[in-house]
């Protein structure tokens, strides 16, 4: 073995992408100490891809702010800045750890990715991608519209802020106050997913449950994205609620085109455009990545399935290791995957089991590198 590429996800909750390339690094060389390495942390549109794209674009910096969390209480945020183009993460405002044990996604907002927007519009940026990965909310992106000036007015002509609750109350629409900066700005929501806005495939049904929605209030927020999308229909004039990925993040993708007129493409794909993932694979025996879990959602436009399916074209097999391993994981083998390996050692809760994920994740990279080593030996006696 000569060359390996390491493009893991971070394992949220427990490591970063950059933590996981360098323990998959530090075990590599362990067994093959002339092996060339090429490390890419990366990310989907989730947590972690501020930092991913400063890594790939190896330039710009990070901005620190203040802005609305969650629950609205002022959180410890932050953005990119890479020449002209903002790089903003929702979860770092709107992620779901950021609503602790507490998780109600009929009260919570996304105007904190607004109040970003507003502040990298500020800076002059031309354009702004938003990762829609990872987040607590399901208010249609009206949050995040609200601070970049969009109105909602309920049956009294109130103004209000709906969040996923009331999203039933919006009566109309008004973009009067629209920031007018964005008609010059070039807006991109990355996601990981191709999910529709509403109905058993939409964001309240697929994502509300992770979020701390029992099953009458997954149908209460789904309601609510179906009378959201009426409004904006009779108001706006557009339909987009079955567009794919408008389902991100609570429907924030669709908040994303109707109110800001932004474009949805995969998050990976954008950043392996951007890393040129295809030379890089150039001379690799093996392309290692992973996630925290593996399971059925893994395989729509998450970074295992994006990489795997840009490596196989190259004729590269991927190696996973993953955190855990869930339910129908089958169709990753077609993609590109050639095998998957949890690095979970025993049946424990996740409360648990973080506090020893690295030696864990060392273990199972041991294992796989010495069968790769033996195999190499084995190959070369015959």
């Amino acid at each position: 073995m000569k060359k390996i590429v390491l493009i893991p996800d971070s394992f949220k909750g427990t490591m970063s992408s950059t933590c996981v390339c360098n323990l998959m690094k530090e075990v590599a060389l362990r067994y093959f100490p002339s092996l060339e390495v090429v490390s890419i942390p990366i990310a989907d549109g989730g947590e972690g891809t501020v930092d991913a794209f400063l890594f790939v674009c190896r330039r710009g910096e990070k901005r620190r702010e203040r802005v609305s969390g969650p629950y609205g209480s002022l959180v410890d945020s932050f953005w990119a800045m890479i020449g002209d183009t903002a790089v903003i993460e929702m979860a770092a405002c709107a992620g779901l750890p950021l609503t602790k044990e507490n998780r109600n996604p009929c009260i919570t907002t996304t105007y904190g990715v607004g109040q970003l927007i507003g502040k990298a519009l500020d800076q002059g940026c031309r354009q702004i991608v938003v990762g829609l990965g990872g987040s607590g909310t399901n208010d249609g992106g009206c949050g995040m519209a609200a601070a970049l000036g969009v109105r909602f007015f309920n049956k009294d002509d109130e103004e209000f802020v709906p969040t996923g609750g009331s999203l039933k109350d919006i009566a109309r629409i008004d973009l009067s106050g629209r920031d007018s900066r964005l008609d010059d700005t070039d807006v991109v929501a990355i996601c990981d997913t191709g999910n529709p806005l509403f109905g058993l495939d939409g964001a309240a049904y697929v994502f509300a449950p992770q979020k701390g929605a029992d099953a009458a209030m997954v149908e209460m927020l789904d309601a609510g994205l179906r009378h959201l999308d009426k409004v904006v229909e009779k108001d706006l004039g557009v339909r987009a609620a079955e567009e794919a990925g408008v389902g991100a993040a609570g429907g924030c993708g669709f908040g994303m085109r109707v109110f800001l007129k932004a474009s949805i493409r995969m998050g990976i794909d954008m950043l392996l455009d951007a890393v040129g993932f295809e030379k890089l694979l150039d001379g690799a025996d093996y392309v290692f990545t992973g996630e925290g879990k593996m399971d059925g959602q893994s395989l729509g436009g998450k970074v295992i399935s994006g990489v795997a399916r840009r490596a196989k074209a190259c004729g590269v097999p991927v190696i996973a290791v993953v955190g855990d391993i869930g339910d129908g994981i089958g169709g990753a083998y077609g993609q590109g995957v050639a095998a998957v390996f949890s690095t979970n050692r025993q049946a424990a809760d996740f409360g648990k089991i973080r506090h020893r994920c690295m030696e864990d994740m060392d273990l199972a990279l041991d294992n796989i590198f010495r069968l790769i080593k033996l195999a190499e030996e084995k190959s070369r006696c015959s």
